[in-house]
């Protein structure tokens, strides 16, 4: 079986880790696999279980998350090690990075619960010459500059960036709320309310032009949220709908009263494990769930409301 897969934009790359009862690669080991070829070009060998990998295309660079550590290697026929960073134990392998040519920006979990460590790996500073935290680097005598972000009291439990580096959400472990950030100035942009109950949530993901935000969690819900006013009216119509029916409970309950919520929603017909993405398609988004279901659902950027399902595919059987 297989574990993780990941692909270096769309090429014939991908990195594959084994998995399931019967794993076709050692879960210890990243196997770069040239799928136009059929076949293996490199390994990657570590001594504990991969928990995530990452491939970023316009620096051709491998990032590694193991459950207390994070490295960073050139995507290449030899890959060499360029930076590894410790973390607190990370066993759902949170990490989230850019693909943006402009910008080199990771993030993953920071040393203390709820803080996220955010590192721009193409600003490269002189040693002893930091105004910012730093992480000693295997190259000589250079750091990498890298900023903490105290996003949430209780412990990380999903990470997300927009491709161009620079937006950053988070979901804590208890799922009710997601927080919206510049990614390397840590200032807090948005504060989105996914519910008021604990939920797992499963996924985050960035619209292509950054304006929109779609959660997915183990309520069986996608929520999709505004983050561009100007592009849509129902962010602030159903905001202020909800601030009138809970205004009674302003002085007891702030910070519930002024979360931003979400503007539109879709109610999947599984309780399986699922992802969501916007797609190639205006105002349309993907979800792939872990049973082989495949939906594809359209939403009314003006009125928001309940998303319509458009098509559905199983890829399992």
């Amino acid at each position: 079986g297989i574990g993780i897969v990941s692909m270096l934009f769309r090429t014939n790359y991908l990195a594959l880790t084994g998995g399931g009862r019967d794993p076709k690669f050692s879960p210890n080991n990243v196997t770069l696999w040239d799928d136009s070829k059929e076949k293996d070009i490199v390994k990657l060998e570590f001594r504990s279980e991969v928990k995530n990998v990452k491939l970023r295309r316009p620096s051709d660079q491998i990032i590694v998350v193991l459950a207390n550590k994070v490295y960073v290697y050139t995507f290449s026929a030899q890959p060499k090690r360029l930076h590894m960073f410790e973390t607190p134990d990370n066993e759902k392998g949170l990490v989230a990075v850019s693909t943006s040519k402009s910008l080199a920006v990771l993030a993953f979990p920071g040393r203390q619960p709820g803080h996220i460590q955010v590192v721009d790996l193409g600003q490269f500073i002189a040693a002893g010459t930091a105004s910012v935290s730093s992480v000693t680097t295997p190259l000589a005598n250079m750091t990498i500059s890298s900023s903490i972000i105290a996003a949430h009291t209780a412990a990380l439990g999903c990470l997300a960036m927009n491709a161009e580096g620079t937006l950053l959400a988070s979901a804590s472990d208890k799922g009710t709320l997601i927080r919206v950030f510049e990614a390397l100035s840590g200032k807090l942009l948005h504060e989105l309310r996914r519910g008021a109950d604990r939920a797992e949530i499963y996924s985050i993901a960035f619209s292509a032009d950054s304006t929109r935000l779609c959660v997915s969690s183990d309520k069986g819900t996608v929520h999709v949220f505004n983050l561009d006013a100007a592009s849509s009216g129902a962010a602030q119509r159903s905001s202020s709908e909800e601030s009138a029916r809970l205004a009674f409970m302003k002085d007891l309950l702030p910070k519930y009263f002024s979360s931003e919520w979400s503007f539109a929603h879709c109610q999947l017909p599984t309780d399986s494990r699922c992802i969501c993405a916007f797609g190639p398609e205006r105002n349309t988004i993907i979800v792939v769930c872990a049973d082989g279901g495949c939906y594809k659902f359209t939403f009314d950027p003006i009125k928001g409301g309940e998303c319509i399902r458009e098509s559905y595919n199983r890829f399992l059987r």
